[in-house]
């Protein structure tokens, strides 16, 4: 269903308010940041939901956000709660409060219930009045006297006394409004069309988005899970034999007899050699290209064709592996063997994560992946071991297994080899959505087991 509600910033006059037509199972949490849009906030301080005869009543039930949760207080977490469960009824009203030092108090009534059309949109704003009041501005009452010492229809030398009683020699641009600009609000709700349901989550999806700890980065992560999800991936037979070809080679060179390592168990240089050659990579180091550990893209694709589950080592021998085989003549196939296996195997969590966070980020057509990972990383809780955060260099860092694999089937453009950052091509976008709808549910292993 879709409700029709009525956001009111209450003790304005006239009244600032907002009509929004939201889908009727939103959960607060997300309720939350559609109402900071609506009003042009930052989402910089704290606030809360409340269902009762008033915000403050000891009669009101309140829905704690995550700042509550991890303070140990006891109640119901907003992102638990949805909409259509505390207003069922026309009339009926519910409290949010923004900002507990200005208090920003605004009531919520559902006006209308309609039914949802399939291809509706999940929250629109229909209607409203007045610009959203300045982060920090001291409240409704600061808000009022600013508002009407810049309005030049008003001209009243006792708003000028007032304000200058209350906010002293304060300029009052220095608190700007956002304008209502009922256009550029939608624009930015549209993120909410692109929404996953969390029930649908692949199971390392659900896990990944369970470990945000801020309602906002939450938010943007289930968004971009919503994009990077949407579209089908389709690749052609050329475009696929491309890609795994440096793949391909290696396991026809590996064959079906495999290939004696030396005692350090390595490739043997005559191996080496035909790859460095056969591969054309020259063009991405410098040196001889005869033996494996000075010659690091041979033994980076070597190694991740282990990681990817396509070769394995086995009593001083480097064999191919059944799934190997199995693509082994099918380049398409392998194109998608190679998706299943993303993010690569890693014991560390926080590789894992970084791994998975770079595929959505490179699958939602994100032009900065390293800092959305670096951001929420630093969301879920990780930091370098002085405790300092995570930064966009080091999220680079962590996510290059992952970044390896699609060097490897030169996804990432660059003008050179030392060329910084590396571009994102279409056909990595492709490759990365194939990765992320092929993640199993929660109740299937995940890809890195």
């Amino acid at each position: 269903m879709t409700y029709q509600v009525r956001v009111d910033l209450a003790g304005t006059t006239p009244p600032t308010w907002r009509r929004l037509e939201v889908a009727s199972d939103v959960f607060l949490d997300d309720l939350h940041e559609i109402i900071q849009i609506a009003f042009g906030w930052t989402d910089s301080h704290l606030h809360r939901f409340g269902c009762g005869p008033a915000y403050y009543s000891d009669d009101t039930e309140y829905y704690l956000m995550d700042f509550d949760v991890d303070s140990g207080e006891m109640g119901i977490p907003e992102q638990q709660v949805r909409l259509d469960e505390v207003l069922a009824d026309i009339g009926d009203r519910m409290f949010y409060c923004y900002d507990f030092g200005d208090n920003w108090q605004l009531v919520l009534r559902l006006e209308a219930v309609e039914p949802r059309a399939s291809s509706g949109r999940n929250v629109v704003c229909t209607h409203g009045d007045r610009g959203g009041p300045a982060e920090d501005c001291g409240g409704v009452g600061a808000y009022e006297l600013i508002e009407a010492f810049k309005d030049p229809t008003i001209g009243d030398p006792e708003t000028e006394i007032e304000y200058r009683q209350v906010l002293g020699d304060i300029d009052p641009y220095s608190y700007p409004t956002t304008p209502f600009d009922i256009a550029e609000i939608n624009e930015a709700l549209c993120d909410f069309d692109r929404h996953v349901d969390i029930g649908q989550l692949p199971g390392p999806l659900a896990d990944l988005l369970g470990a945000v700890r801020t309602t906002s980065q939450r938010g943007l992560l289930r968004r971009m899970m919503g994009v990077a999800m949407q579209e089908p991936v389709l690749i052609d037979l050329d475009a696929a034999t491309t890609a795994v070809r440096p793949y391909a080679w290696l396991i026809d060179r590996v064959g079906d007899d495999g290939i004696k390592l030396t005692t350090a168990g390595y490739l043997p240089p005559v191996h080496v050699e035909a790859a460095f050659t056969e591969l054309d990579l020259a063009d991405a180091w410098i040196g001889m290209g005869n033996r494996e550990q000075l010659t690091i893209p041979v033994l980076r694709l070597r190694e991740s064709a282990q990681r990817m589950g396509l070769l394995r080592k086995h009593r001083g021998r480097l064999m191919v592996t059944a799934r190997g085989k199995a693509a082994r003549s099918d380049p398409s196939a392998l194109w998608f063997q190679l998706a299943e296996r993303m993010p690569p195997t890693s014991k560390d969590l926080c590789e894992e994560q970084a791994g998975l966070l770079f595929l959505i980020a490179v699958a939602a057509g994100e032009n900065d992946p390293d800092g959305f990972v670096a951001d929420m990383l630093d969301a879920i809780g990780w930091k370098h071991r002085d405790r300092t955060p995570i930064t966009t260099s080091s999220a680079a860092h962590i996510t290059r297994n992952t970044r390896d694999v699609l060097r490897r089937l030169r996804l990432l453009a660059s003008d050179s080899r030392v060329a910084k950052p590396e571009r994102v091509t279409p056909q990595a976008v492709a490759f990365a959505r194939a990765a992320v709808r092929s993640w199993p549910s929660a109740a299937k292993s995940t890809p890195w087991s």
